[in-house]
């Protein structure tokens, strides 16, 4: 539609949609629309959301009948001979079909009074007149036939058509994959695009087939995007009839060619070396939106759990993740590890170039973690191979570099939390921990938000100190998932050897964190945490005593806080805190006031000044804060997703935000419990936990948490001490007579040292060292009668319906930002309309940039980054450094530049947008 003219006349047709009541069905009116545009830009800018309103909400029925024609010339262009014929049968009216289609369905998923419409018109068995075929040619017997009334036959609704015939046209030959002579008369040729999954052979390809692609996965994708307009707590329950239909696809050939062929356009995506430090600059290259829309499509079809039907129905069955968990091939599972770790990875190996601000992963890094999650979730010899090959452990780097990268910027911290539990999934499989003792080399070589000052330990020190970091440093933001964190480390606690005194201390400071009063009682969970965390501590002694003599000492030396955790009461908490405020308070204005030690001044670990943990570390209170105005709001999100020590799971709190709304962790199921589970599949399905009573928990007349003696003495007898106090009393007789020793042998060698010592704490003399190494022998030669080894528990998930209504506004919000921003391959499908999954909030535009111009400087930045993509920049970013592609984009929050909704955008942002999904 290059002329003004026709645009002109395409406009004037848009308004008499809705200003003219009733145009008939075979009105010539109708050819417009699949006739006149020339690009989706042109129906994106000249159907506009005002104009789609006021014709959904003053004439619904020209809108039916126009969407009646639309479909019905789609369905007469894919069954016709010659299509795609320019002539005959042109491929521009089929994409204006589509197009058109694309733009009208979120505006009648938006409005809820349209359900009832929706259901009739979309979903009912539709009545079709059929002509009648002469079995005779000629029948002399009967000159004059009386004419038969023509028969009516019932097809296949509305909505199952349109997806079925969108399924075909991704597979037609001359439309979206090349004409073949084997294909005889089949258009319609199931064959996978890529090499990769299923096929060794690539297909040729042309850009206006790949375009093609894109525009069928845009409507495809808008036809599911129904998800968008239901609210999270209703959606796993309610699902949509698109995707129930799609996912339940019965033909199996059907199924694999989408499968596969997204999967590996997902994933063989490879730029070109140059350009890969700046694909978030440069977006010009159309196989990057193939590859977005692939990897969307590909995740609402994985991801979809089937909403439970009527009692009695047969269960339905997702078979996209069915057969995603079928693979088993060793050349397949190579081929997935290597996509996603190429995508992932390029922030890492970017931060080692020499070009500036080339850090930026790739768009769609949070959906490539995602896609990785699912993998684990639904194929069980994957997880097998990535912990044979200690693939694992680069996953391990990767979900914590972009855990700790995005734990700062609110619209990502859904994708902080899908980290935290795609770890937890891995840690759930025991020989993941024992792959974990292996000593991380070069972890110098990372970026310096993940990197560890002086660190050369192994792999679960690594993750240990990152918890600690993650922790410390989120100030109560990531409270929900604290069970999680905690549970990673009582998975892999029993199989950890060796673990440094760093690592050690750490986990004595998150110790003497949890068990503080100001924690304990700030709100009736809290004491969970401090619950797992014990577990895992015993755990550790239990399982790998000897092979963890610093971690004992490191308890040693702070035994007088698990000895005061034993006796503690309401009274001498209320105490405590009050002392601490008075301490704070009489400091306040002191400058040489020292920092608590577990609180990093920065993104690395510092380590300690001397050997093992300082003998009574300062109190942290994890996210909480004496001056705090939200206290309470901050404690009682911290607590909706807890560790009860009586129940047999991880309880949700009161609260019912999405932005807690994470899975539920399981209590210490057992291997033979995990057994049960379906095979290869960790379950997904729909669940409704209880949430347990707590018994002594009381609250004040505004609803506020009050402690009282009666609720401590609920939890604080249940405290798993007896191991932690065992050794303490067994080892600490033993090791004042070791530190005796070397006192009195440094007493003759240097007579003039009279500075008394604690009874645990070694003398600060040049045999230090040695002192360290006698107690750290008599530590691992020790045996400490009555700890003997409990059964390990697995610490895993159990989805619940609030859990998979957050996980899948995640999805769908990063879908929603992908398009937010108009530009080369995006039309921002979605902008403007009444998202009620998550919320979308408006933040200030931004300044020019080179990737948002804006005015006069457009074309200057077009044209020099036309001339970059011909200068080969390999050699400067370090060859194979540069090799990498990439990672990034939103979580449970979700953001992205893009233009106001409402507004298009020539190429530059008008602002930014935030997508927030609470």
């Amino acid at each position: 539609m290059g002329a003004a003219d026709s645009k002109l006349s395409f406009k004037k047709g848009v308004f008499r949609l809705a200003e003219e009541k009733g145009i008939p069905v075979d009105d010539p009116y109708w050819r417009q629309f699949w006739e006149l545009p020339e690009a989706s830009e042109d129906v994106f800018t000249l159907f506009s959301s005002a104009d789609i309103r006021r014709t959904r909400d003053s004439s619904l029925d020209n809108l039916e009948t126009l969407i009646t024609a639309l479909t019905s010339r789609l369905f007469h262009l894919r069954h016709h001979p010659a299509f795609p014929d320019p002539d005959a049968a042109p491929e521009k009216e089929a994409l204006n079909c589509i197009r058109v289609l694309t733009r009208l369905l979120p505006y009648l998923y938006e409005n809820e009074a349209l359900e009832a419409w929706e259901e009739k018109f979309f979903w009912s068995p539709r009545r079709k007149k059929t002509r009648r075929v002469s079995e005779v040619i000629f029948d002399e017997s009967n000159p004059n036939p009386t004419p038969e009334p023509p028969k009516v036959e019932t097809v296949k609704p509305l909505a199952e058509e349109l997806i079925d015939t969108l399924l075909d046209m991704l597979f037609f030959a001359g439309f979206t994959v090349p004409v073949t002579p084997v294909a005889g008369k089949t258009k319609v040729t199931y064959a996978i695009w890529q090499s990769g999954v299923g096929c060794n052979t690539s297909m040729a390809t042309t850009r206006e087939s790949e375009s093609n692609r894109i525009e069928i996965l845009r409507l495809l994708i808008s036809i599911t995007s129904k998800a968008m307009y239901i609210p999270s707590n209703f959606l796993p329950v309610k699902g949509t009839r698109g995707l129930t239909y799609l996912v339940t696809n019965p033909d199996k050939k059907v199924v694999l060619s989408v499968l596969c062929s997204l999967l590996n356009t997902t994933l063989k995506y490879n730029a070109a070396s140059w350009r890969l430090p700046y694909d978030h600059v440069v977006f010009s290259d159309s196989r990057q939106v193939l590859v977005t829309y692939s990897l969307h499509m590909l995740l609402i079809l994985l991801l979809y759990p089937i909403p439970e039907g009527k009692q009695g129905d047969p269960p339905l069955k997702n078979n996209f993740r069915h057969y995603l968990g079928r693979l088993h091939r060793t050349q397949d599972f190579q081929f997935l590890v290597d996509g996603m770790t190429r995508v992932l990875n390029q922030p890492i190996q970017a931060s080692s170039s020499y070009l500036p601000g080339s850090q930026k992963s790739l768009k769609w890094a949070p959906e490539t973690i995602m896609l990785f999650w699912e993998s684990l979730q639904c194929n069980k010899r994957f997880r097998a191979f990535l912990i044979e090959t200690d693939r694992s452990l680069d996953f391990v780097v990767l979900l914590i570099y972009y855990a700790l990268e995005y734990r700062t910027d609110a619209s990502k911290s859904g994708v902080v939390r899908m980290c935290v539990f795609v770890l937890q999934t891995l840690s759930s499989e025991p020989k993941f921990g024992k792959s974990l003792n292996k000593k991380f080399e070069n972890q110098n070589l990372l970026p310096p938000s993940v990197r560890i000052s002086g660190f050369s330990g192994s792999y679960a020190e690594y993750v240990i100190i990152s918890i600690y970091n993650l922790i410390t440093s989120s100030k109560g933001k990531f409270g929900a998932i604290y069970p999680a964190l905690l549970a990673i480390i009582s998975n892999v606690a029993p199989y950890v050897q060796n673990l440094s005194s760093a690592a050690s201390g750490k986990l004595v400071q998150l110790f003497t964190s949890m068990s503080s009063p100001s924690f304990l009682l700030a709100n009736e969970s809290n004491h969970t945490l401090l619950h797992s965390l014990l577990e895992a501590m015993n755990s550790i002694i239990e399982h790998q005593y000897s092979s963890n003599p610093s971690f004992v000492y490191a308890i040693l030396r702070s035994h007088k806080r698990f000895e005061n955790l034993r006796s503690f009461t309401l009274e001498s908490g209320r105490e405590e805190i009050e002392k601490q405020r008075r301490m704070q308070k009489d400091n306040a204005s002191d400058i040489m006031q020292p920092e608590s030690p577990i609180t990093p001044r920065t993104n690395t670990m510092q380590p300690p000044d001397t050997p093992g943990l300082p003998a009574d570390p300062e109190t942290f209170q994890i996210g909480d804060s004496d001056d705090s105005d939200d206290d309470t709001t901050s404690t009682q999100r911290r607590s909706s997703a807890v560790m009860t020590p009586t129940s047999t799971a991880f309880e949700s709190s009161r609260g019912n935000s999405i932005d807690d709304a994470v899975p539920i962790q399981l209590r210490g199921m057992s291997e033979k419990a995990r057994g049960k589970l379906p095979v290869g599949q960790l379950s997904r399905q729909n669940s409704v936990i209880s949430i347990g009573s707590q018994n002594g928990v009381a609250y004040n007349a505004a609803g506020e948490f009050t402690p009282s003696p009666e609720w401590i003495e609920t939890w604080l007898p249940l405290l798993p001490l007896h191991t932690i106090l065992t050794v303490i009393q067994e080892l600490s007789p033993q090791l004042r007579a070791v530190l005796s020793k070397h006192s009195r042998q440094n007493s003759v060698t240097s007579p003039t040292t009279t500075t008394p010592q604690s009874p645990l704490h070694p003398p600060p003399t040049p045999q230090i060292a040695e002192t360290n190494v006698s107690m750290l022998e008599r530590i691992r030669t020790t045996e400490i009668p009555g700890v003997e080894p409990s059964p390990i528990k697995c610490y895993t998930f159990e989805w619940s319906s609030m859990a998979l209504g957050w996980y899948e506004s995640l999805m769908w919000g990063f879908i929603f930002v992908s398009e937010m921003q108009v530009g080369k391959g995006t039309v921002g499908v979605w902008n403007g309309t009444s998202v009620r999954l998550f919320k979308v909030q408006e933040t200030a535009p931004e300044g020019p940039s080179l990737r948002a111009p804006k005015g006069a400087v457009d074309a200057v930045a077009t044209t020099l980054m036309d001339r970059l993509s011909h200068v080969n920049l390999s050699a400067l970013s370090g060859g194979a450094g540069a090799q990498a592609a990439a990672a990034a984009n939103s979580g449970s929050t979700a953001s992205a530049a893009g233009p106001q909704q409402g507004r298009r955008s020539s190429g530059a942002a008008e602002g930014n947008v935030r997508s927030a999904i609470i």
